[in-house]
């Protein structure tokens, strides 16, 4: 069977490519032309140019494969044109990585156009699967562990916005690859939406616990009151003046997080690992790009 990924170039693209060449898939990968192709050079993968935005180079580059696997972004409002490439290609099968944000309380600006997205692919004719996981970690390519690491190898302090309590469930980078590989392998998924996430949930006291844990460090933990920030980073983003982070990560961080996954563990045993486990490997990846 041959497989076209979209965002094969990205954090989970550059996991899942290897996964489904080593499960005996033929893969073709679509990259824009300025995209650093550099994660996947060892691999044996024919390449499309082509964008999102662009019905003629995607249907293009779907022409002559048999399934789709859409990792890259559904915020971005290419969801249609994604699903009418497939069908002219003649594509049935596809999975799409989709994501929890969708169900925040908050007034996210993509949360609408996700959802779309998600509504767009039920009505779509494919044999689809959705994937929606939490928040993902597991490399330097990860922009939010790897971060944290980082700062609280240094830092004997860390300033947490609000009383920590909120339930986080990370997921590990390669679970998700997993999870679309065997999505992909089992029929029953056709049709469905699994939320997918870390083995537990946990609150981000814990996390912070859990990473300094694993970095052989006692951390002080600083809470502050989270509105009265929140309001100042909004009036900063008013005036249109760029801070390293925004008011609705500081709310998103005040949301719990947690979801279940039975759904998936029972439809194509999905099984992911704990957060102690996964962020062990990302300390030790740490430790050895600093060597």
């Amino acid at each position: 069977m041959k497989i076209l990924v979209t965002g094969a170039t990205g954090f989970t693209g550059s996991r899942v490519v290897p996964l489904l060449i080593q499960n005996g898939f033929d893969v073709r990968c679509l990259s824009r032309s300025t995209s650093d192709r550099t994660p996947l050079s060892p691999l044996t993968v024919e390449w499309a140019t082509g964008d999102l935005s662009n019905a003629e180079s995607l249907t293009s580059a779907m022409q002559g494969t048999d399934a789709l696997v859409n990792i890259a972004s559904l915020g971005f409002g290419h969801a249609d044109n994604i699903i009418s490439a497939a069908k002219a290609a003649g594509i049935k099968r596809a999975i799409f990585i989709s994501t929890t944000a969708i169900f925040t309380q908050l007034n996210a600006g993509s949360k609408s156009v996700r959802l779309a997205a998600e509504d767009a692919i039920h009505s779509s004719g494919l044999d689809f699967t959705i994937l929606r996981p939490t928040m993902i970690y597991g490399s330097p390519r990860d922009r939010n562990m790897w971060r944290l690491i980082r700062l609280l190898r240094i830092s004997p302090v860390m300033p947490i916005f609000g009383d920590g309590q909120s339930l986080q469930q990370p997921i590990f980078v390669d679970d998700v690859a997993q999870a679309v590989l065997r999505a992909l392998q089992t029929d029953a998924t056709i049709g469905k939406s699994y939320n997918i996430a870390g083995k537990a949930p946990l609150t981000y006291n814990q996390v912070i616990d859990t990473v300094a844990a694993s970095l052989g460090k006692r951390i002080w933990k600083l809470h502050l009151p989270y509105m009265p920030i929140v309001r100042t980073l909004q009036f900063t983003e008013r005036m249109q003046i760029r801070l390293p982070i925004k008011a609705e990560q500081v709310l998103r961080l005040n949301e719990n997080k947690d979801f279940s996954y039975a759904e998936a563990q029972k439809d194509f045993g999905f099984s992911p690992r704990s957060f102690e486990e996964g962020i062990g490997v990302e300390v030790q990846n740490l430790t050895m790009n600093i060597v």
